[in-house]
């Protein structure tokens, strides 16, 4: 089987390039950007690449290449079914709906008019979200139907930045002072850089707008969980919502969890759902609502780091298997003996 991978500093390819070189397996580093990418992978039967959101190069095409490759039979990861709806709320919205998976409620509108009329009716608080962003940007609590209106009249006029640089510095100056360290203080110096300087993200796509998406607000969780699957293992982490916050993601405050900690309704449930959605990796982010598990959100990516002091994983019989592990290992194993 011939391999090609489109490589980056700190991504999933730096410890897929470890796999293939320490098992003595053939591989070639390849461009994606490059006009001829698929005359190049002609003769490969597998591409990898672990292409982020905050890219916008990466997000102009990346899906399309993927669907291409596998039409002419290639294996890739992530797959069509894996990324999708990838930094897309609201097509996760519709896909978790459309196979009857229990999820916090949500709403989306394509009229300001219908919004505005559905703000008179509800309740508050509500959870306002633009359809992209991660660690919690471009989500915010509206209080009442006061705040919802000027949300939903922004949204339909000049819109919203899509990289939440307003919220990116102030999430800067809380790990400042969580932290105290050299890396919290060069975030703060860019983060106030930003905010007066557009992201490559934001030049290519520009203001977020012509939608309103809200979500039902859960009160009385003081964290959430996460939960990634890989094929038939998974693994956990619990992350701890921030104090004067309603969000978990981004605070950096983690427990990692085991088989004595994790709840097993989640974990049966993510590897389920990932079962029907036919994905190679997909992490799901669980909430309470008194006591029932509902997802959040779902994705196919994660930042390396954080995961590596997981304390073992389950398969998908939920069976617990102590000791280290690499999750970017998963992935490649599971492509390699996987049959499409």
């Amino acid at each position: 089987m011939k391999i090609a991978i489109h490589h980056f500093k700190n991504s999933f390819s730096e410890r897929w390039i470890q796999y293939f070189e320490t098992n003595n397996i053939e591989y070639k580093i390849v461009n994606c950007y490059e006009s001829d990418i698929i005359e190049q992978l002609s003769n490969y039967d597998v591409l990898m690449w672990h292409w982020s959101h905050e890219n916008p190069k990466a997000k102009l095409f990346a899906r399309q290449l993927t669907l291409a490759l596998e039409t002419m039979g290639k294996k890739v990861f992530p797959s069509s079914s894996s990324v999708w709806h990838f930094d897309d709320k609201i097509g996760q919205k519709y896909l978790l709906e459309g196979i009857g998976a229990k999820i916090v409620p949500s709403y989306v509108f394509y009229s300001k008019d219908e919004a505005l009329n559905w703000v008179k009716n509800t309740s508050f608080p509500k959870v306002f979200k633009l359809r992209g962003g991660a660690g919690s940007i471009n989500v915010r609590l509206v209080k009442n139907e006061r705040s919802a209106k000027k949300l939903i009249r922004r949204a339909f006029s000049k819109g919203f930045g899509s990289s939440g640089r307003k919220e990116l510095f102030k999430d800067r100056i809380w790990h400042f002072k969580k932290n105290r360290d050299l890396k919290s203080v060069i975030g703060i110096f860019r983060g106030f850089a930003r905010l007066f300087l557009k992201t490559d993200l934001e030049r290519v796509y520009g203001r977020e707008k012509g939608y309103a998406y809200f979500q039902e607000f859960i009160p009385n969780n003081a964290s959430d969980i996460r939960i990634i699957v890989i094929g038939d293992k998974a693994f956990s982490i619990e992350r701890l919502i921030r104090k004067g916050d309603f969000r978990a993601s981004g605070s950096g405050m983690v427990k990692y969890l085991d088989d004595k900690t994790i709840d097993k309704r989640c974990l049966k449930m993510a590897f389920e759902i990932a079962k029907k959605l036919n994905s190679q990796c997909v992490s799901f982010d669980f909430i309470y609502d008194k006591n029932d598990p509902l997802i959040v959100e779902i994705s196919y990516g994660f930042t390396v780091r954080v995961y590596d002091p997981c304390k073992g994983f389950w398969d998908a019989e939920l069976n617990w298997h102590e000791g280290p592990f690499v999750p970017q290992n998963f992935m490649i194993e599971n492509i390699l003996n996987s049959d499409s």
